[in-house]
């Protein structure tokens, strides 16, 4: 099962003529395996694309031509888009941010893509972007326009960007295609807004259903809410179903009862896919590779390894991925409590992006202690702001939980976990469908009160009223909680010799980005005593990631790792160390 979603395209005044030439002397691996596409050529301005593996796209004739790329495989439906005119070349991105889309300019050209990796090879000296990677360490991500190389810009969910041609010189603007923002609010009681949202949940899974013949589907399966929603109504369908579940080695705090039990429930089978510390060392390469970009969320590796499995009985894989970005989930809540506390006590008043930037727990506001001084010398300590300021704007919510659910479809959603499920999807030959990622359903969100989401400390209250008899109480009414990732135990135990392999002084200090011992000093509590337990596992892993990434992707050398490497003493007697050091200095 081959690779989907991946294009190379040039459009502009030169190098058009060698386009299949440039294929060969970059990618001679790929040799002929791709189709190309004539987009436009005439006297003033010509362009080409050429698709690698399995892509399915849908060419619609006329003028301008239009290219469309949908990660689900459904026809009639675009995540990305490339429209061509004799003038102009315009790259669009769908408002849920599935399908990424990448451009770079190369003298009086265009190239883009859908993958950074594939426009990697056409920059004589790719440099790293240090506002993205500061931007990295505060959100696991890098926010787009933001890539991490310096000469690479991405396109905004929501957006087009239009490139056209004037005087012989190349020239782009941005467009806005759409906005979340609050609607009037026409449900507001319970026994109104329950049939419509039943009704608009089952549509959504139909919409999803094309291509679906005997064959079986998979769907991820975490035991949580949303996914049991979607396995519940493709069963309703009459699709067949594979449950697919992961579980942690030694994790007391599984979630594999619960999906055992809507497995059974809805007796459909469920395989578990076990995800270890060797699992994990043996496909951490590889999958940094595949999913193009850093994405240092401690779940991304074991989900690549769920898709694996599932890639081997079937080609479609579903996911419960937006329902807490539509019905205000549990990321919410210490936000929401925040402001009212301040509504009650002024005094206590804090800057309200401040307090969203606060809800990633990474690195943010501790930029001095993390980057050597002459990086953090050339840091805009105010970019991480910047970087979520529109998704917060007052403007496109009249209230505090419409407010908050822009922000997480724009950032959490849009920026992170549907390009995440896409590339881990592509990577393994599979098609994603989420269809929580629907335009009638998101925006019946937006015209519903805010009362029917959150009744005291019961959060997505509306969808839990509507599917009630769908799922067994256990799984609808139990509290959320996210998937627990063991990284700190992982990273200080098993993991420990890995991470001195990346992370250790000598590669750090040839790197010259990150503090030398920035990672013993994190373990020893030095940057700061709020970042402990869970968070030391999170913070060492999208380090990690990122070091991977910069060497096996981008390139860059890896120093050898000096026989002084304080990974070469176990973490335990480390944290002795530390304990030693708090209680008698």
């Amino acid at each position: 099962m081959g690779k989907r979603y991946q294009w190379l395209g040039y459009w502009g005044l030169d190098q058009a003529q060698e386009f299949a030439k440039t294929l060969q002397i970059l990618f001679p691996h790929i040799q002929n395996n791709y189709q190309l596409q004539i987009l436009n050529n005439n006297e003033n301005i010509s362009g080409t694309i050429a698709y690698f593996g399995e892509t399915l796209l849908e060419t619609k004739a006329g003028n301008p031509r239009v290219i469309n790329f949908a990660a689900s495989g459904v026809n009639n439906t675009a995540d990305s888009w490339i429209k061509i005119d004799e003038d102009y070349l315009i790259l669009g991105r769908d408002t849920f941010g599935r399908v990424l889309s990448y451009w770079t300019q190369i003298n009086q050209g265009i190239w883009f893509s859908s993958h950074c990796q594939l426009l990697l090879p056409l920059l004589s000296s790719p440099r790293v972007n240090l506002t993205a990677l500061h931007n990295y360490t505060c959100f696991s991500y890098f926010p787009t326009p933001l890539t991490p190389i310096k000469e690479i810009s991405a396109i905004n969910a929501g957006e087009e960007v239009v490139f056209s041609c004037l005087n012989n010189q190349l020239t782009h603007s941005k467009k806005i295609i759409h906005q979340w923002q609050s609607l009037p609010k026409t449900f507001n009681e319970e026994k109104e807004a329950i049939p419509q949202l039943q009704t608009l949940l089952k549509r959504s899974v139909e919409n999803q259903l094309q291509g679906i013949n005997n064959e079986p589907v998979g769907i991820c399966l975490s035991g949580g809410l949303d996914s049991s929603i979607i396995a519940a109504l493709l069963v309703k369908l009459g699709v067949k179903v594979r449950a697919y579940t992961l579980e942690f080695e030694k994790d007391n705090l599984s979630e594999y009862p619960y999906a055992e039990m809507v497995a059974k429930h809805l007796n459909i089978p469920l395989v578990k896919v076990s995800i270890t510390p060797e699992k994990i060392k043996k496909h951490l390469i590889k999958a940094v590779r595949a999913l193009d970009l850093p994405f240092g969320d401690g779940v991304t590796l074991p989900l690549y390894l769920l898709y694996q499995t599932a890639s081997q009985e079937t080609e479609m894989i579903f996911n419960g991925e937006n329902g807490d970005q539509l019905f205000a989930g549990w990321t919410n809540k210490p936000i929401i409590a925040a402001n009212i506390y301040q509504f009650q006590h002024p005094e206590y008043q804090k800057d309200f992006t401040e307090q969203y930037l606060q809800t990633f727990h990474h690195l943010y506001g501790y930029e001095k202690r993390i980057f050597t001084s002459e990086i953090y010398n050339q840091l805009l300590l105010n970019e991480p702001r910047e970087a979520i300021q529109s998704s917060l704007d007052k403007e496109f919510s009249t209230d505090l939980l419409d407010r908050l659910r822009r922000a997480t479809l724009m950032l959490k959603g849009a920026q992170n976990i549907q390009p995440r499920a896409t590339y881990l999807s592509n990577e393994n030959g599979l098609w994603v469908r989420s269809p929580f990622c629907d335009i009638d359903l998101t925006q019946w969100t937006f015209q519903t009160s805010e009362n029917l989401f959150l009744q005291q400390s019961c959060e997505k209250y509306i969808l839990k009223k509507s599917v009630e008899s769908w799922l067994p109480s256990e799984i609808v009414w139990r509290k959320k909680r996210g998937m627990g990732v063991p990284l700190t135990s992982w990273c200080l135990n098993s993991l420990w010799l890995t991470l001195g392999s990346w992370l250790n002084p000598t590669v750090l200090k040839a790197e010259g980005r990150f503090l030398d011992h920035l990672p013993l000093q994190l373990i020893l509590g030095q940057i700061s005593g709020h970042l402990r337990g869970r968070r030391i596992g999170e913070i060492l892993w999208l380090l990690l990631i990122w070091e991977v990434w910069r060497v096996k992707v981008l390139g860059e050398d890896k120093a050898k790792v000096s026989l002084l490497n304080p990974f070469y003493i176990p973490s335990p007697v480390w944290q002795k160390y530390a304990n030693i050091r708090a209680n008698y200095f």
